[in-house]
Parts: structure tokens; sequence; C-alpha cells
């Protein structure tokens, strides 16, 4: 009775074998993310991306490698069921490990933070180990960043189900373990200038109970504002980046035909950054709406040696650098302020696809190449 009512869910459209499959494989997803850290899981996606589409161009089948729901429901290919499925998919070990990190920030599970570092909750490049509580919180947020997906995808609602996942996964964690949602306080949210000058907040706002004192005013460990990426928040450079970055996904799109390609080799590229090499650019955000535009625009792969060619790497430009720049107001509002890590380059995906879906639905865009429509 369970599995014929589950079979007459569209969102839910598998049987109770898979369905459980899909739980306890997300539950192991979240919680490796955990163990590795979710920077470093995310890297991994990179990785996979890149040698799952290589493997899909080779065979010349593209279609549905982002992990559509099948007959069965579950994602198929290598790309779909490993790189975005619940091994490395970003809504359940990237954001299984963001919220392990919020969780351990709270049970002695980071670092003591020196004085300017950012909040623990946020770093997730750290390795957070075997301790079994957290690796449970990771399994259980990699269980709602599946729930997620599968609703988002189920329904065909119009954005990125993936970045949906981890945008709603850092809202939830933020709830669950007490963090809030913006922060910011009386402070102009938009404002960077605090960051530029060195100033640091109050241990009241945001800061730790470890408050040296100075004159009776207790002055946090922390930064009154903690831009995402101390290198990349200025609004031209962002939009350089972000063009640059948009243009090269356009052009890897239209001559291999895949909208995922570049978002694996922006992901890959932040190995770099995870080791510490400085100033190295996030560009996921900007390359895959960059693809998706460019494959879109026209409704397929424009040929090279035409005009089509031409627009559709201009559009791709043009994503780009509306990715980037929707993922800088992003990250102002929602992470400069706040205590633990909420994804700009998530929402920001989930922003450009729902712009690329309305375009499409509007007759401007020949299609919306992989963003679910609403039938």
């Amino acid at each position: 009775m369970i599995e014929s009512l589950l079979l007459q869910i569209p969102v839910f459209g598998m049987n109770v074998p898979d369905l459980l499959l899909l739980i306890i494989a997300a539950f192991a997803g979240g919680a490796f993310g955990a163990a590795v850290g979710a920077l470093p899981a995310f890297c991994f996606t990179g990785f996979m991306v890149i040698a799952g589409q290589a493997v899909a161009i080779l065979r010349g089948s593209l279609v549905g490698e982002l992990g559509e729901l099948g007959a069965n429901g579950i994602a198929t290919g290598v790309t779909g069921a490993i790189a975005f499925g619940p091994v490395f998919g970003p809504h359940i070990s990237f954001a299984g490990g963001a919220a392990a990190a919020a969780y351990a920030a709270k049970s002695d599970g980071m670092y003591e933070p020196d004085d300017g570092d950012y909040h623990p909750a946020k770093d997730i490049a750290y390795a957070l180990g075997t301790r079994p509580d957290i690796l449970a919180v990771g399994g259980l947020f990699g269980i709602f960043g599946m729930v997620v997906r599968q609703v988002s995808g189920g329904l065909a609602l119009p954005w990125d189900p993936i970045a949906m996942g981890v945008v709603l996964s850092a809202v939830a964690h933020r709830i669950v373990f007490g963090y809030p949602l913006i922060g910011a306080g009386s402070r102009n949210i938009l404002d960077m200038s605090p960051f530029e000058s060195g100033e640091k907040r109050m241990a009241t706002d945001g800061g730790s109970a470890e408050a040296a004192t100075d004159g009776g005013t207790a002055e946090s460990y922390r930064l009154a504002v903690e831009p995402w990426l101390p290198h990349q928040y200025k609004w031209a450079n962002v939009a350089m980046i972000g063009l640059v970055a948009g243009l090269l996904g356009g052009w890897i799109a239209i001559q291999t035909g895949s909208p995922f390609l570049g978002f694996g080799i922006s992901a890959a590229s932040l190995t770099f950054l995870n080791l510490g090499v400085e100033k190295i650019p996030v560009t996921h955000h900007m390359t895959l709406p960059a693809s998706t535009a460019a494959l879109a625009v026209f409704g397929g792969t424009p040929e090279t040696g035409t005009m089509a060619a031409v627009i559709a790497i201009i559009v791709a430009g043009v994503f780009g650098a509306y990715g980037a720049l929707a993922g800088e107001v992003i990250q102002r509002v929602f992470y400069a302020h706040s205590d633990t890590h909420f994804d700009p380059p998530a929402a920001a995906i989930v922003v450009a696809t729902l712009t690329i879906a309305i375009l499409a639905i509007a007759g401007v865009f020949g299609s919306s190449s992989w963003v679910p429509l609403p039938v």
C-alpha cells in the first residue's frame, strides 16, 4: 500500500526499495562531505563532472546528464549518479559538510579561531574527521538536500534543483542550530568598507565570548564584515571575471554541446583554493549559467562558423557577468554578516537558471536547455 502511494506521487515516483536506496546513499554522501570537508568534496564534484561529461561527449549522449528523474526516479550516468548524485552532489555532500561545520562550531568540533579569523562555522575547507555526531549531522542534511532536489526536480520547478538544495540546506542549518539568517544588525548590509578598514565587531554582535576589553568595550576577534572571498568582492573585479568566465563557458558549450563541462572545470579549479593558493577566483556560478544560456538562446548547440555562435557566446558572457554579480549581492546579504556558510554561487545559479527559464517561457530563448520548465 505504501509502495503504491509513493508511485502515485510525482515527486517520489519510485518504488520503496529505490527510495530507501537513495535515502541511505544520501546519508552516506552527506556524512562523507562532513568528514572530508564541504569544499574538498565539491572539488571532487568538479573532477567527476569532467570525467562524466568527457565520457558523455565521447558517447554522444549528453541528454539528461544533469541527473533528470528517470523512469525509476534515480539519476543515471557518471555525471548524474556520481557527480550530481548521492556521492558528490553539492546538495548532499557539500551542503552536508557545511551543515556539519555549523554544528561542530557549537559542539567543540572546530579549532580555536585566531584574531581576525572568520567564524569557524564558515570554514568549509576544514575536514571534520570521524566524530560520529558530526558525521550524523552531515548525513541528515544530506538526506534533506536529496529531498529538496527530488521535490524540485519532480515538480519541474524552473531552476537548478541541485543548487536550490544547497540554498535551502543552508537556511535550514542556520535555523536548526540557532544562527542568524542575515546578522547585519544596524549596519549597511551591502557595505564592505568595514572589512577594508579592519573594523572588528562587538562581542555581543555575533562575536566570541573570548573578547578582549578595551576601556570597558568588548571587542570580538572577528571582523565586522567577513566577505565571502576577500580577493573577489569589488564590483568591477567581479563583473570582469564573470564576463571572462562566461565567454569561456560559452565557448566550451558551443564546441562540445555540454552545459556542464565548464562548470566541472570551474569546480575542479577550487582544488587550488583549497590548497591555499591565493586569489584563485570562484567561477562555477558564472560558467554554468553562461554555458546553459549559450545552448538555450537558439534552442540547441549553434553551429560554429555562423553568426548564431557569435551571438551565443556574447549571451554567455552576459550571463557569466550576471551570475557573478548576483553571487556578489547574495554574499553581501547572506554571508558577510552571518556566522555560517551560505553559498553565494548556489544561490546565484538558482537566480540565473530561473532567469533562463523565464526567458524560455517568454519565447525570448529557444529553449531552457536542461533547466526544468513547468508543464
